[in-house]
Parts: structure tokens; sequence; C-alpha cells
């Protein structure tokens, strides 16, 4: 395994708000019949993002894409909800803010549509040594297009086969027919993965090429989770279900509606993103779900951890922690200036300190009765990448059966896509 995964402190042995191990036992039991969708859904192609951890074919067909757009100096991605987030993610473990590796463009995400951000893009960038990509599954993301559009104004004639690639269903949209129009290339985003499910397809791994991440290598972390899963009978040994178990026991019998995702990593911090929106917009149907809540460690223990440990009961906390023991400068008793009140920092790395705050943000999490789940990791790399999303993939999956909804569709945001083409076309007449 590629993490550890340890519900101890989040069950009523260890603390007052857990589950209790009959409880967790029951819900277990209960997830049982997922495997064998799981492994339908697999095989008889219905959801195919599951074949995607084994495949390597489809590389070689996005290679020259990657090839060819890492030659710019900035790479812009157009896209919504997991048409953004899943490339975000994964370009994440190369860029951590402060510019791309070395030979790659920056890779900047246009994930929401306020003209001060385009405005801003478009007079800053230079436009003529930059590549963009739109990627709308419909092909009519009004987000998308909107972007993309504004995009085109910017670029005038210059905008066609050598600076655009976009990403659609092979199905007539608008998305394609603009395509087309420009003569650029298009590849077609599979119908059947939607796009918060998208990140081990074309939609998350085109992005990630382009900045250096290797995509075999999260699909391999990927398949270390799934394999597992697929080859089952029992799901008392599989984290995804454990951790799904454990999400809907403590909203059923503990009144636990509230999960907080706070990694101890800043390269996770864009995942802890992606997590809410693949929990949030699989699950929250029927009056049913748990609200997703992201936090970072340290930061939030400034601002967020009051709360956590003051407010309400009502909150599972899942801490992801990496082993950053000894990493990073070290703090010599010189440097610290023979100061006593820092003598608990003397010789101590930076890769300590983070560890030891992880740490005791756990214990005391623990110590005050809140539920409180541990996943560690070693170190954090397309591998681990590849497992962590794949895990909570798995996990909505397993919650969704245990609360008898569907996972894969989204009801509610299609009735707000419906009022906004009405908005506006009202405020058009008007």
């Amino acid at each position: 395994m590629l993490y550890s995964h340890d519900i101890d402190s989040a069950l009523d042995g260890k603390v007052t708000g857990g589950l209790s191990q009959a409880v967790l036992d029951r819900e277990l039991e209960r997830a049982r019949p997922a495997l064998d969708k799981i492994r339908r859904w697999r095989e008889d192609g219905t959801l195919p993002l599951l074949k995607l951890p084994a495949r390597r074919d489809d590389f070689e067909a996005l290679k020259p894409h990657a090839e060819r757009f890492a030659k710019f100096e900035h790479v812009v991605v157009m896209g919504s909800g997991g048409s953004s987030l899943s490339g975000k993610t994964l370009v994440a473990l190369k860029d951590q803010g402060f510019g791309p590796a070395k030979g790659r463009p920056k890779v900047h995400f246009m994930d929401n549509v306020d003209p001060a951000t385009f405005e801003a893009m478009a007079s800053r960038l230079p436009l003529d040594r930059t590549g963009f990509l739109p990627i709308s599954k419909s092909g009519g993301t009004p987000e998308t297009l909107t972007a993309f559009f504004a995009v085109l104004a910017a670029l005038g004639s210059k905008a066609g086969k050598d600076n655009v690639i976009a990403i659609t269903e092979a199905a007539d949209n608008p998305l394609r027919r603009l395509a087309t129009r420009l003569g650029c290339p298009i590849l077609e985003h599979d119908p059947k993965v939607g796009g918060r499910y998208a990140a081990l397809s074309l939609v998350g791994m085109l992005p990630a090429m382009i900045a250096g991440v290797d995509g075999a290598a999260v699909r391999e972390g990927a398949a270390s989770v799934l394999d597992p899963v697929l080859a089952a009978n029992d799901t008392k040994g599989l984290a995804p279900a454990i951790g799904a178990a454990l999400s809907v026991g403590l909203s059923k019998e503990k009144g636990t509606n509230l999960t907080v995702l706070m990694p101890y990593v800043d390269r996770l911090e864009t995942f802890a993103f992606w997590y809410r929106q693949i929990w949030a917009e699989s699950l929250g149907k029927e009056g049913k779900g748990t609200t997703p809540i992201r936090a970072l460690g340290t930061v939030d223990q400034h601002s967020q951890v009051q709360l956590y440990l003051g407010g309400p009961r009502d909150k599972l906390f899942t801490l992801l922690i990496q082993d950053t023991a000894g990493q990073g400068a070290r703090l010599t008793p010189a440097a610290l200036g023979g100061d006593k009140a820092l003598d608990y920092l003397a010789g101590h790395a930076m890769g300590d300190l983070l560890l030891a705050e992880a740490d005791a943000t756990a214990a005391t999490l623990v110590k005050d009765g809140r539920p409180t789940r541990l996943i560690r990791i070693k170190t954090v790399d397309e591998r681990v990448m590849g497992a962590l999303m794949m895990h909570y993939m798995l996990e909505t999956m397993f919650a969704a059966e245990l609360w008898g909804i569907d996972a894969f569709d989204q009801p509610a945001v299609e009735d707000a896509k419906v009022l906004t083409r009405q908005y506006l076309s009202q405020r058009r007449k008007s």
C-alpha cells in the first residue's frame, strides 16, 4: 500500500463521539454488493474509468500533443469542475506556485468567469507563446465556452491548430463546432467518464503530461488501490469501503454530517478541493450525504482548529500526513541566536515541525473526543497521488451504495444550468 489508513481514533473505543465496531461491521456488510457492481461496471464497460489504471495505449496518442504544448511558455486550461480540478491536482505535483519544472510551461487553470481575471490573463500573458486547452465533456458548458470566446477575442486571427487543442465528446456540440471552424485538434472525451471522475483520463492526463507528470505512474498508483477491490470477496479489509462505512455510519448514528479533509502537505491542497467536489456532487442527493470541508495544515491550525475543538460535535476529521521527519532546513543553535525560548526548535528540521504539528493536532482532536481518521504517506509523487485519487473515487462509490443513490449524476446542478440560461435570456430581452 502506498498509504496507511487508520480509523481507530474514529471508533467509540477511542473517542466518545466515535462509531461502534458493531455499526461499522454492519455498514461494511451492507457495502458488499458494491463489489459485484464495481466488477460488473468494469467488465461490461459501464464505467470506463475502472479500466484506465491498467491502460497505457492511449498515452501514445496523447504524447505528440503534450510534447507540442510543452514547448509553449504558458498553457491555459479552460474547464469547470472536474475538467479543471483533475489536471490542476496533478500539475500541483510539479508546480507549487513558484514556477513549472525546468523546460516546462507554466500551466494555468481558468475555471471561473470573473472578467477581471480574464482581463489580467489577456494583458499579462504573452499570448503568442501560450497554448490553450478548452475542456467540456458536453461541449456546451457555458463557463468554458465563454472563457474560450474571451480567449479567441484576445487572439484574433492567431487562434487555430497551432495553439489550441479542444477536448469534448464525439458528438455535435458548440465546442466541437467551434474547434472545427478553427481547424484545431479535437480529442475525444469518453461520454461515460464524468468530469469529476476524469482525472485518470485524458482530461487530467494531458495537462499533467504537459507539466512533466508521469501519467503511467499515476495510473500505476490507482491500480494498486483498485486491483484489491476487484479481487475481493469481502469489504472488511478494503480501505475505501472502510472509509465509506465510517462516514455513513457516523452520519446515521451520530449526526456527524460534516467531513473535514486536512492534508499537511502543500502539494495536496488542490487534492482537497478535488475531493470536495467528488464527494459533494456525487453524494448530496435526496437529503443524504455529508458536507465535505477542505482544510490545510498547518495553515488552518490558526484559523479552523479552534472551531474544530470548541465548536459543534458534528464532524469527522481525516488528517492526511506525510512523514517529513528530517526534511528541509535544519535549525542550529547558532541560527537561533542562543534564545532559550527557542530551544525546542534547536537541531530540528522544518519537516520535524510540520510532522509534530500534524501529530499534535490529531492527538488533540482525539483527546477532545472528535472522530479522527489518519491517512499517512511516506512521500508525495505520482504513484501516491494516483492511489489517493482512486481511494476517494471508490470510497465515494461505496458510500453511494450505502445511501442508495446514484454516484454519477448531478440533477441539482443540471437544474441550476437551466435557470442560468433562462436568466440570461430574460435579461437580453429586458
